[in-house]
């Protein structure tokens, strides 16, 4: 009796807790969603420049799926540059030269296993895993980790500074801390500000120690400025803590608290920059335009790998700062739950 009464309670308590059924058996409904729709797209199809080929080679080109572009050597460099084509192919008495942009190495992939299936059509007694190939970025010998590591370092600054922020935050709350506050004359902004940095401060040196330690001990990949690294990271960081306050005042414990990661955290993965986004939906590319995570870990990359400068990750860095001033203004609203002025 006493064991069927127990579980009674417990059942009680979860029909009463809508948020946590709907966490229970509709976010894993919605990320294997996301899954499918990511893993069953379509398959990668390279984008290159071809320059002084003949019509011949063009037509085998387009026969396997590939974009082609047709442009003079100087703007082929410029396109490949700015990351708008994967390789620039010429060929010389059937023999091919390629120039990877090389940031990817499952783009890489794509593109050699292209050129083989081509050049094995073209001229069956060359050796078609003998190709002369040059990379702008990168090199033949980029590991996996070179290429994922920034997008893990953006990943994991992210979920800890929202995990961590919006836990404490709650606890300040629940602890009866934030209604002393709200209880004397303080303005809301006042407190959204003086928590953030409060809790900035150590955010940031976490970020810091992440992007340190993945490259100076890990060696993962590092072309660019590490100061603009740790530009990257920590805006990344003022986005996951803005938000993580944010979420918090709709979170009555710390475990409603972690019920979020799957709404808020998962999809962000996603869309990090881990899957090439090329091959999904175009409808489906458009929510990573939503992710924070994804211009965090597009900076990360652009300096990690290609070397870029900061006029190159600028305007991802603007739009991080950009939500982050949002979420505070929705943090300063969020508060009139508990005071109302």
């Amino acid at each position: 009796m006493r064991t069927r009464a127990l579980a009674n309670r417990i059942i009680r308590q979860f029909m009463r807790d809508k948020r946590s059924l709907a966490m229970m058996f509709a976010a894993p409904l919605l990320i294997l969603t996301l899954m499918s729709l990511i893993f069953n797209g379509d398959d990668y199809q390279p984008e290159v420049a071809l320059v002084h080929t003949n019509e011949a080679i063009k037509s085998i080109f387009v026969q396997h799926g590939a974009t082609i572009h047709e442009i003079p050597m100087e703007a082929a460099q410029l396109a490949l540059e700015e990351g708008n084509i994967d390789a620039i192919i010429s060929f010389t008495d059937s023999t091919p030269f390629i120039k990877l942009e090389g940031s990817d190495p499952t783009t890489n992939k794509a593109v050699i296993m292209l050129l083989q299936e081509i050049v094995q059509e073209v001229n069956p007694g060359v050796d078609s895993t003998k190709l002369s190939i040059t990379y702008l970025h990168g090199s033949a010998d980029m590991t996996a980790f070179d290429n994922f590591g920034p997008v893990l370092v953006g990943f994991f600054s992210f979920f800890f500074v929202f995990l961590l922020s919006g836990v404490a935050f709650l606890r300040e709350r629940t602890g009866g801390t934030l209604e002393r506050l709200l209880a004397t004359p303080i303005r809301r902004w006042e407190i959204v500000v003086g928590y953030l940095i409060g809790f900035g401060i150590f955010a940031m040196i976490q970020s810091a120690i992440i992007a340190w330690f993945s490259i100076y001990v890990l060696g993962n990949l590092m072309v660019g400025s590490f100061w603009l690294v740790l530009i990257s990271t920590l805006a990344l960081a003022l986005t996951a803590l803005t938000l993580g306050t944010f979420i918090s005042a709709y979170a009555d414990n710390e475990f409603q608290m972690v019920q979020f990661i799957p709404i808020v955290i998962v999809p962000q993965f996603f869309f990090s920059g881990l899957f090439n986004m090329d091959t999904m939906s175009v409808w489906l590319r458009w929510l990573g335009y939503l992710m924070p995570l994804s211009y965090g870990a597009d900076a990360l990359r652009g300096v990690m790998i290609r070397g870029d400068s900061w006029s190159d990750i600028a305007m991802n860095i603007y739009i991080l700062l950009g939500l982050s001033f949002f979420f505070i203004i929705a943090n300063v609203y969020a508060l009139r739950k508990h005071r109302k002025i």
